[in-house]
């Protein structure tokens, strides 16, 4: 039964070929672009309002040198977004329940922050390892602390999306199996455990919008703490 349960996050396979590249894949296709007329029509419009107001609001209270990286934010949103959200279709898979993935999309992205913060501003960057005013006793442990956790940031970024989608589509598979089984007995049952269903789909689907924001949100962050 377990085995059955976590079976959802394997990554599926057509003739022993995996497929998790088409799921990649998958939602730069659904992007629209903007066709060669002077309106666009309502999608194209939807898109570039909710990118053009994403970016005004993450970038609005950074530095310009730090305006660079707007596209490369904005287009991950969009990617952790239609990823988050096509992976609560039915028969459909989810890459960002797997840790490795987001690991590799969070490790060199903080990376990219902390080097740019050393190179343009070395004595800011440094400077957060020991805040001013901390007495010598504590400057040994405080540096260690601020170490740890500077290191602990793209861990944090990676466990906490897949934590997030990987708890949500158990207990709708679990909630979804339950009615199944209650089917048989009680209908009333059956039929409130549905509702439960409904009302944890709409919460996983909040969740999977808030993730993909928070994700973006605390690179910005970082970023932010290096311009």
């Amino acid at each position: 039964m377990m085995a059955n349960l976590f079976d959802q996050f394997a990554s599926p396979t057509l003739f022993s070929v995996p497929l998790i590249l088409i799921a990649l894949l998958f939602p730069w296709l659904m992007l629209l672009t903007s066709p060669n007329t002077f309106l666009s029509n309502r999608p194209v419009q939807t898109q570039t309002w909710f990118l053009k107001t994403f970016t005004k609001q993450i970038f609005s209270p950074m530095t310009t040198a730090s305006h660079k990286w707007s596209f490369l934010l904005s287009s991950l949103m969009a990617f952790l977004l239609s990823i988050n959200l096509l992976g609560l279709l039915p028969y459909t898979f989810t890459p960002t329940t797997q840790l490795s993935m987001n690991l590799a999309l969070a490790i060199p992205l903080w990376l990219a922050t902390v080097l740019i913060g050393l190179r343009n501003q070395p004595t800011a960057s440094l400077g957060h390892f020991l805040p001013e005013g901390t007495p010598t006793p504590l400057i040994p442990i405080l540096i260690i602390i601020e170490t740890i956790s500077l290191f602990i940031r793209p861990l944090a970024l990676g466990v906490r999306l897949t934590a997030n989608l990987t708890a949500g589509h158990l207990l709708i598979q679990l909630i979804s199996s339950a009615t199944l089984v209650m089917l048989h007995t009680s209908s009333l049952i059956s039929f409130l455990i549905f509702s439960a269903l409904i009302l944890l789909t709409m919460l996983e689907i909040a969740v999977a919008m808030i993730q993909a924001y928070v994700f973006v949100l605390l690179l910005s962050l970082y970023l932010q703490e290096n311009t």
